[in-house]
């Protein structure tokens, strides 16, 4: 069922994202059959107009009307009285079309928002989680965080904290890979919440297939280096082996060469960004804060949320937490939700 509900609503998605599409193509269609039908009534030969009086009189001959005229042909004014006409009518259609879409996508908010509510009274988060706006059709201009950067940067991959928007959306990103919880991908997929992943090879190569599960369910897998390796203490080829050599791991095991890439603790120098860009990283994501089960820890001096606010967490169970990956889930939601925030995908802005 949750596929099916999955299918119904990739397929309606970007239509129901973007109501205005449809209806800017009609405008488009009724304005040039409206044009073309003005113009094929335009007169040509204007022959057999207003006639002058018998002999050397002056005028004073009667004046025809336009269905006296030869070949029934209107006058100019009559034309672009038409032609008004006929672009009024197409406007008013595609007005009423674009109101139609905006009601349908409503209805379709509406219809997943009343799912999503039933799913969290049953994983028993405090709030029904709030829906995100529609992905932007353009994605922001992402740069390197003032102070973030390092020598010869500008050409490099930018490193961020926070995406540029004024949509109060955050981003969640879960990193590592050592706990694998079945209940997680069952909580986020029935509460429609998105989340990327940034794995580590050697806390998953004991159960890639629950990262393949996860990827299914439309979670997008990320770099972490192959071992976890504090970066700036190594050298560039090692750097490189580190990073490269994931990028190629998780493209054989995942089908697809990521372009995301988070150095583990956050600790990165020019080499790392060198060798992150060689082998096919377009963007460093850092954090904003970070997401346990029993609180959070803040990057920021006003310890709060802010628009496209990048938050972190981990694969991590009770061994080593005061709570489970559901429990870590419910806190941030919570926090998230009481702040007027939605969780958007991050792919669909960087």
């Amino acid at each position: 069922m949750q596929l099916v509900r999955q299918n119904e609503e990739k397929a309606a998605g970007w239509q129901k994202s973007h109501p205005g599409v449809r209806t800017r193509a009609v405008v488009a269609v009724l304005l040039i059959a409206a044009l073309g039908s003005a113009c094929a009534g335009e007169p040509g030969d204007r022959g057999g107009g207003g006639r002058s009086g018998d002999g050397g009189g002056g005028g004073g001959g009667p004046v025809e009307t336009a269905s006296e005229r030869p070949g029934g042909r209107a006058g100019p004014d009559a034309v672009r009285k038409a032609d008004a006409a006929k672009k009024a009518e197409a406007l008013k259609k595609a007005d009423a079309l674009e109101k139609a879409d905006a009601k349908k996508a409503e209805a379709a908010v509406a219809k997943a928002q009343a799912r999503r509510a039933v799913a969290a009274k049953k994983w028993k988060l405090a709030k029904t989680p709030l829906a995100a706006p529609p992905p932007p059709a353009v994605k922001p201009r992402v740069t390197t965080r003032k102070g973030f950067e390092v020598t010869g940067g500008a050409t490099l991959p930018p490193v961020f904290t926070r995406v540029p928007t004024k949509e109060k959306v955050v981003f969640l990103t879960i990193d590592d890979g050592a706990e694998k919880d079945p209940e997680l991908l069952h909580m986020m997929t029935e509460l429609k919440i998105p989340y990327s992943a940034f794995l580590s090879d050697y806390v998953i190569r004991d159960d890639y297939a629950y990262f393949k599960k996860m990827q299914a369910r439309g979670v997008s897998l990320h770099n972490h280096t192959l071992t976890h390796p504090y970066l700036p203490g190594l050298s560039y080829e090692k750097q490189k082996r580190e990073i490269c050599g994931q990028q190629e791991k998780i493209e054989k095991r995942y089908g697809k060469r990521p372009e995301l890439f988070r150095p583990p603790y956050g600790n990165y120098n020019a080499a790392t960004l060198r060798a992150a860009k060689s082998c096919g990283v377009k963007a460093v994501p850092l954090w904003s804060s970070e997401a346990f089960p029993d609180h959070m820890e803040w990057r920021e001096w006003d310890r709060d949320l802010h628009p496209g606010d990048i938050v972190l967490t981990h694969f991590r169970g009770k061994q080593e937490w005061k709570g489970s990956m559901p429990d870590m889930i419910r806190h941030v939601m919570k926090k998230i939700t009481d702040k007027g925030y939605a969780v958007a995908k991050l792919e669909d802005y960087v």
